[in-house]
Parts: C-alpha cells; sequence; structure tokens
C-alpha cells in the first residue's frame, strides 16, 4: 500500500496568498570583479567604488571577496568576527549610502576559539549585521575547506529590497534540498555567491537554471573572477528569473557589474503554471531526513 501523501498546506498561505501586484521592482547588483588576495583594505575600496558606481538597492560579492579564496594557512590572521573593522567599515557603507550588502568572508566564531566560517555577511542599513555559513564544504579536487573551516547549520531569510532572501555559497547550490526549504521558507530569491574555477562552469550553467525552474525563485550567482595561484574562477555572474529565464548576465573572464530589476510579480505568474512548491510532498522531505546525519562538528 502507498502511503498517503501529505503536501506542505502552509506554503499557500507563505506564497501564493501574498499580493505581489503592488510591489515596486528593485535592483540587484552582482559585482564580478578581482579582489587582491590577502589585501582587505584594497578590497574594501572596490566594494565601496561599487557601490558609487550603481543606484541597485543590494550589492552582491562573490565568496571570500574580502579576503580572496585562496589564503590557505593565513584563513586564521584574516579571519574577522560581526565586531571586527572590516565588518565595521561594511556597516558604515551600507548606512552612509543606504544600500544592502552581501559578502563573502572568513568569518571568526567568537564564542568558540579557532573556529572560522565560510560566510556571507549580510549588512543594511538599518540593522546589525548578520552572516550565511556555508553548509556544505568543497573539499575535493583544487578545494580543500575543511581544512579550515566548520560547517554551519542555520538557514536565515532576509527581507531585503527584492524580496525574501536566502543565501547559499557556491557548493551549497548542488544540493537541492537547501534550496527547496527556503523555498517552502517563502523565499522569493536565492543569492549564491561563489569561488567556481573555470573547469566547473558547465555544472554551474545548468543547476543555477533547474534550481530556479524547480523552486520558482529568482536565483542571483555572484562568482570570482581572474586567477588566484592555481585557480582561475570565470565569472558568469547572472540573475536567473522564476521560469528559468536569464534576465542578465556577465562575460565570462570580464570585469563587470551585472544589473537587474527584481519584478515579484513574476513569482505569481511562474507559481501558477509550474506549482512546485504547492504540490512538495512531506512524506517524501521525511524520507530525505531519515537518511540525513547530524554533524557534530557543525555550527554550534
Amino acid at each position: 500500500m502507498q502511503p498517503k501523501a501529505h503536501y506542505i498546506s502552509n506554503i499557500v498561505e507563505i506564497n501564493i496568498r501574498q499580493n505581489f501586484h503592488h510591489v515596486p521592482m528593485s535592483r540587484i547588483a552582482l559585482v564580478q570583479m578581482q579582489p587582491k588576495l590577502g589585501d582587505k583594505a584594497h578590497n574594501l575600496e572596490i566594494i565601496e567604488r561599487a557601490i558609487k558606481s550603481t543606484d541597485a538597492e543590494i550589492l552582491v560579492f562573490p565568496e571570500m571577496f574580502l579576503t580572496g579564496y585562496t589564503l590557505r594557512d593565513r584563513f586564521n590572521d584574516m579571519a574577522e568576527d560581526l565586531d571586527g573593522p572590516s565588518v565595521q567599515k561594511l556597516t558604515e557603507l551600507a548606512k552612509d549610502n543606504e544600500r544592502w550588502l552581501v559578502v563573502g568572508m572568513p568569518e571568526k566564531d567568537p564564542e568558540h576559539t579557532g573556529l572560522l566560517f565560510n560566510s556571507a555577511l549580510v549588512v543594511e542599513p538599518d540593522a546589525p549585521p548578520e552572516t550565511y555559513r556555508k553548509m556544505v564544504l568543497a573539499n575535493f579536487g583544487p578545494f580543500e575547506e575543511e581544512l579550515y573551516f566548520a560547517r554551519g547549520n542555520k538557514m536565515p531569510i532576509f527581507d531585503t529590497p527584492v524580496g525574501k532572501m536566502g543565501l547559499e555559497i557556491c557548493f551549497d547550490i548542488f544540493f537541492p534540498e537547501i534550496s527547496k526549504v527556503y523555498a517552502l521558507e517563502g523565499a522569493d530569491i536565492i543569492v549564491c555567491i561563489s569561488a567556481s574555477p573555470s573547469v566547473t562552469r558547465e555544472y554551474f550553467e545548468k543547476i543555477l537554471l533547474a534550481r530556479a525552474i524547480e523552486n520558482t525563485t529568482f536565483i542571483a550567482y555572484s562568482n570570482l573572477i581572474g586567477t588566484e595561484q592555481n585557480m582561475t574562477f570565470w565569472g558568469g555572474s547572472q540573475v536567473i528569473g522564476p521560469r528559468g529565464n536569464v534576465q542578465a548576465g556577465g562575460k565570462p573572464f570580464i570585469e563587470g557589474i551585472v544589473k537587474s530589476e527584481i519584478d515579484l510579480s513574476e513569482l505569481e505568474v511562474a507559481r501558477q503554471f509550474r506549482p512546485t512548491i504547492r504540490e512538495t510532498r512531506q512524506d517524501i522531505m521525511e524520507q530525505m531526513g531519515e537518511f540525513a546525519e547530524f554533524d557534530e562538528e557543525s555550527e554550534p
């Protein structure tokens, strides 16, 4: 006998009954610039120039943009907690310019000495800074993140000018359950910051479209560019609509700022024609949970 299908009933309240018609469009900017490895002051200058060059309400910078990605043994020295000087500077920039910023950085846990996270810092004009901590660390091929970082286990959603925003970092996007949970929790847009080298370009170009379509959410992907040690990052930053249409995209291997308007009314249309959120089955999600292991070495 087949188990009875249980559907996620509160999704109707979260996503379908929202009135998108009168939400004004806001702009997002994905900053595809090359940071200088180990030079936070230089990279903060890039961030400040980017803020002044665009009127977008939210600017997104790639994974580890504050320090560069291939720091290795220098991560511990360069990491900061949320009271650190670079975070304070970014908070001032957000407040003075009335912008939201998402910036990749190595984060120190102030309560656990020596514990570091690969984090996306979120700063806004009128609130204290927060972070999302990468949940699935890349530790294969040229990647060695588990040598330096602990896993995050929290999935905050931020109320931003471009809608309710969930965050992922690079390899996270390969795990569809993360994006699905964000969609079920009411995310309008999933922002993925990344340090994807050119050898993984083909995978990301396919997966990003799939995540947008299967969850009927906007996807904003901000990737590093340039060469650090043995890695060449391809860029390819892009904004994808909830039906899989690429709204704006950066040229591979070329610096620039990718700007796009986010029209939340597109979510209503996408979810009427492909009701993937409404039809998500609780019993299947529970079966997935039965196979998942809790990692005691992850975020406290």
